[in-house]
């Protein structure tokens, strides 16, 4: 694999000074297209041995393109605030939008590798960041992104070279530390998990090129004619777009089963029963919020459910039990123009809490599956990888010690009557009926359908659905808060087990 980036690749500086002007120019012309059409991003990773020029290279691009137009991240250790959250949260946030070109100096494979070279994580455990990796790329792309993957390469004997000629040099000294010198000790390691990695990862979605290193000339007008190349290409695909690929057809129950008509919407609890009991569970949770190892924790809660079915009333009764400072609640409507220049994912991913504190989506990432889905906002490939890509990030949250907790709150098509009927008639409840609520009663069987399939594929181990029969609003509330509670205490009581030595040590640097 690295074969080919140690055949000794380069060019004279003077076939390189007259190349660049031009090379220079298409760039910026190829950005400013890209720019005006916010067709799609474009992310450059750049990585590679210490002394193979990897800041070099990212300093030249951000020196060669219009600065308004691309986005530089290096990506070093993560801070608290960043390790306080899953390892991919960091890279989301940074994500480039449409139109606009990002480059990461380190990305999500450093600590991965470094993680592995040093001991601290065994095979199984790169396979599996690699594995996420992969998923990342791939939903990347299909989300339209131009993913471009740089690997810059040295030999062992010229790293050693190009070290004691950067430390010769008084001026050029500092670029030399003694974890180069350490890392470069590792060169074996290194090159056996560089190279596995690149052989896991070099996919037909994002493939990596690798690149020699040691001439800057002949490196710096590769990846520049590599970028180039890119996006113009991409750029013409955009004027025909390729046919996406068709989903297979979800198939039906063969037993018939719908699983919404096996709920009992007729339960209900005594108003006297409810408020006892409410005022017990809201008292629950918030001693459970301040238990000392909530600290090691978070929580998500996510409401979903037909129109008029009390997500909002249930929310208010969990919050009613929180410390304000330490819960946010998050109301998803149609994306925003800056949501909708990113991948479908970012806008939640954005939101997820830090340790110790508690996050409710009133409606979620569950949207593309079905209202997205229902009135054909995406299309049918889309809301079918949806469900692969939820769960993986549902996935990351929980290994990260985030608490998911699922509601559909659930009403008959007579109830829902009911209830827009009154909020017609009451002057302070006119704001919560609209012409968008009446036109889904329509498609009523459709929703219906769709909220099946979400639950049958999404319900995991690790992150199941309640089902709530909402038709009483005060069962409803109860259940929920019962199920939050008892969620919490499993959490906590895990945590427990695992042992307060065990939190406390120190953070492990990914």
């Amino acid at each position: 694999m690295f074969e080919s980036a140690e055949l000794g690749h380069k060019i004279k500086k003077s076939a390189y000074e007259k190349e660049v002007p031009a090379l220079r120019e298409e760039l910026l012309e190829v950005q400013l297209e890209l720019a005006k059409s916010t067709a799609f991003p474009v992310i450059i990773l750049v990585g590679g041995l210490d002394g193979s020029g990897r800041g070099a290279t990212v300093n030249l691009l951000n020196e060669w393109m219009d600065p308004r137009h691309i986005q530089t991240h290096g990506m070093g250790e993560p801070s608290d605030e960043e390790l306080d959250r899953p390892m991919m949260w960091r890279f989301w946030r940074a994500l480039p939008p449409k139109g606009k070109i990002g480059v990461f100096l380190g990305s999500w494979y450093t600590w991965p590798i470094l993680n592995r070279v040093n001991g601290r994580t065994k095979d199984a455990d790169l396979e599996q960041s690699l594995e996420r990796a992969v998923q990342l790329e791939k939903m990347l792309v299909d989300e339209g992104a131009l993913v471009l993957k740089f690997w810059l390469h040295l030999s062992k004997a010229k790293q050693e070279k190009r070290f004691k000629e950067l430390e010769k040099n008084p001026l050029t000294r500092w670029k030399v530390t003694k974890r180069d010198w350490k890392r470069f000790k590792q060169y074996d390691t290194f090159q056996a998990v560089h190279e596995k990695v690149i052989r896991f990862t070099s996919t037909a979605e994002a493939p990596w090129l690798v690149v020699e290193g040691e001439d800057a000339c002949y490196r710096s007008l590769t990846v520049g004619k590599v970028i180039l190349k890119a996006i113009r290409d991409r750029l013409e695909l955009e004027t025909v777009p390729p046919p996406r690929t068709v989903a297979p057809p979800l198939m039906p129950p063969i037993d018939n089963l719908h699983l919404l008509k096996t709920l009992d919407m007729t339960q209900k609890i005594d108003k006297r029963d409810y408020k006892v009991k409410l005022d017990k569970l809201q008292g629950r949770l918030n001693e459970l919020t301040r238990d000392p190892k909530f600290k090691y924790m978070s929580v998500i809660a996510v409401f979903e459910g037909n129109d008029a079915a009390g997500k909002g009333g249930s929310i208010r009764r969990i919050t009613g039990a929180l410390d304000a400072r330490y819960y946010q609640v998050i109301p998803i409507a149609a994306p925003t123009e800056e949501e909708r220049a990113q991948p479908y994912l970012w806008r939640f991913w954005r939101h997820l809490p830090r340790k110790g504190r508690v996050t409710v989506f009133d409606r979620s990432w569950y949207g593309r599956v079905l209202v997205e889905r229902v009135e054909g906002f995406c299309s049918e490939f889309d809301w079918m990888r949806a469900y692969s890509e939820i769960n993986e990030f549902e996935a990351q949250m929980v290994r990260h010690r985030l608490l998911v907790v699922k509601f559909w709150l659930a009403i008959t098509k007579e109830e829902q009557l009911r209830r827009f009927e009154d909020r017609q008639k009451t002057g302070f409840k006119n704001f919560k009926i609209t012409d968008e609520d009446w036109r889904n009663r329509e498609k009523w069987e459709q929703y219906e359908q769709a909220v099946c399939d979400m639950v049958d594929r999404t319900s995991t181990l690790v992150a199941p659905w309640t089902l709530v029969e909402a038709n009483s609003k005060n069962f409803a509330r109860i259940k929920v808060l019962k199920t939050v509670c008892d969620r919490v205490e499993a959490k906590l009581k895990e945590l427990h087990d695992q042992g307060i030595d065990y939190l406390d040590k120190p953070k492990k640097k990914r």
